[in-house]
């Protein structure tokens, strides 16, 4: 972090030094007393089960030299009325302290993490970086990765997630970009915004206060992202497709895929065209991450990535070396009896459902496919014609067993029986249970040699964890 003493830190928030005075901040922020070490300072928000007031003692005792609180807390503190907009105050000056940096963020209701994590390691290859770990993308998350920059550091990549009205507009208050990129607008956290353009209208946010010299990176294959450009009153507009006949259509498209096509391990390898003053560059990509949709995520990356300085022939070469990052995002693991088991569990929406069942479809070059789906919460009153849609899917798709796991996810197997009446013949089998333990019960009797068995669903309803224990990652 850029170092300052408590004295500082209590003027850059506005609040009241309290303790033994002036010390020097020297490690990172936490928001976990247990990731505090020497130098940290310790930020004591009240969370939804547990307050961090009640943590100060243990943050000091691993080291760390303040809080910021509320209350009067032991040790060294800075009392404030309120300790996350304090926080995000910090994180603010922060970012202001570094005239230079470049901050480039991404939204999206899917693949926002992936996304930010191509970023980061292309990012990385030109410049000293700071990416979010995880899916640091909240009011908590954005805060907490600014606070992990130093004097050095050229690039940061800000990962911005929302639940509800003006949440975008929040955290680029904090970090406010010189890039915004929008992957897609679908149905993640519909019941917290009434409706498709109610998240529409919320991540637009994060191309509406653009400077001068700044970019919005729209995806121009999705119609609510591409009206976004009526709302950039400063800066430049550049659109990436994954249509190549759209980008002949339209000269507004900038960077498009063509020849796309999966490996055996199901990573996209297509030609990515850069359509710029001097013609259209075109260089050929091979991405080490599963799935085709990850195609338009690199497309976004690079858009983004030229703005800032980087060499397209370089970034094109440097999305080809990057690695999948954060966990539970189609993690692969091969277990030695020859089954494989794809795990994107981190958490789900009705577009991200899709996608990972059509990746469950290309990776398995004719291997028995299973697909294990428990719900995805905060849909709202379409929650269950919303599953019933993923049914659709995984039935068209041609999945061969659909597992589903618990009440909310049943409107899925409606779904699979709907395509299968309707073509008059047996579809995939499905397989409904009332909880994991149910589920793993069902995979460890049937599952043999060579299938392929997809997990997915919300966070909250636990697949990454019974995916970890198909897999043989945890017992």
């Amino acid at each position: 972090m850029i170092q300052l003493t408590t004295r500082q830190l209590a003027q850059v928030v506005g609040g009241t030094l309290a303790g033994d005075g002036e010390l020097v901040l020297t490690g990172p922020v936490v928001t976990d007393s247990r990731l505090a070490e020497a130098g940290s300072l310790y930020v004591a928000r009240r969370g939804e089960s547990a307050d961090g007031h009640d943590f100060v003692e243990a943050a000091l005792g691993n080291g760390a030299v303040a809080s910021l609180a509320e209350r009067e807390v032991p040790g060294t503190y800075v009392l404030v009325p309120d300790v996350q907009e304090a926080f995000a105050r910090l994180a603010r000056w922060m970012v202001d302290e570094l005239p230079d940096l470049q901050v480039v963020a991404v939204t999206g209701s899917s693949g926002k993490t992936s996304t930010k994590d191509l970023l980061g390691q292309v990012l990385a290859e030109a410049g000293p970086t700071i990416a979010p770990i995880e899916s640091y993308n909240s009011e908590v998350g954005v805060p907490l990765t600014v606070c992990r920059i130093e004097p050095t550091t050229e690039y940061l990549v800000a990962e911005m997630g929302a639940s509800g009205p003006g949440h975008i507009a929040y955290l680029t208050a904090i970090a406010p970009p010189r890039v915004g990129i929008v992957l897609n607008v679908g149905s993640a956290h519909l019941g917290g915004f009434g409706s498709q353009q109610g998240i529409a209208d919320t991540k637009a946010a994060i191309v509406e206060g653009l400077p001068a010299d700044g970019l919005a990176v729209l995806n121009a294959d999705d119609p609510l992202v591409a009206a976004m450009s009526e709302r950039v009153t400063s800066g430049e507009v550049q659109y990436f497709s994954l249509d190549a006949d759209r980008a002949v259509r339209d000269e507004s498209v900038t960077a498009w895929a063509e020849d796309l096509a999966l490996d055996e391990a199901g990573r996209a390898r297509f030609t990515v065209a850069v359509r710029g003053q001097g013609g259209t560059e075109r260089h050929p990509v091979h991405l080490r991450v599963r799935g085709a949709h990850m195609a338009a995520n690199a497309l976004a990356v690079l858009l983004a990535v030229r703005h800032v300085g980087v060499d397209t022939a370089d970034a094109v070469a440097a999305l080809s070396r990057a690695e999948a990052i954060s966990r539970w995002r189609m993690e692969v693991t091969e277990r030695p009896d020859g089954v494989m088991v794809i795990n994107d569990g981190y958490n789900a929406n009705p577009e991200s459902m899709r996608a990972a069942l059509t990746a469950l479809r290309d990776m398995a070059h004719g291997r028995r496919t299973w697909a294990v789906l428990a719900g995805m919460l905060e849909l709202g009153p379409d929650s269950a014609a919303r599953h019933r849609e993923v049914g659709r899917h995984a039935a068209e798709v041609g999945v061969d067993v659909v597992l589903v796991v618990g009440d909310t996810a049943a409107p899925i197997g409606e779904g699979v029986h709907d395509v299968s009446t309707a073509a008059g013949q047996d579809g995939p089998v499905v397989i409904s249970v009332h909880d994991s333990e149910e589920a793993r019960s069902v995979l460890e009797d049937q599952l043999v040699d060579q299938d392929v068995v997809l997990f997915k669903s919300s966070r909250d309803s636990g697949m990454r964890v019974l995916g970890d224990q198909v897999a043989g990652v945890v017992a």
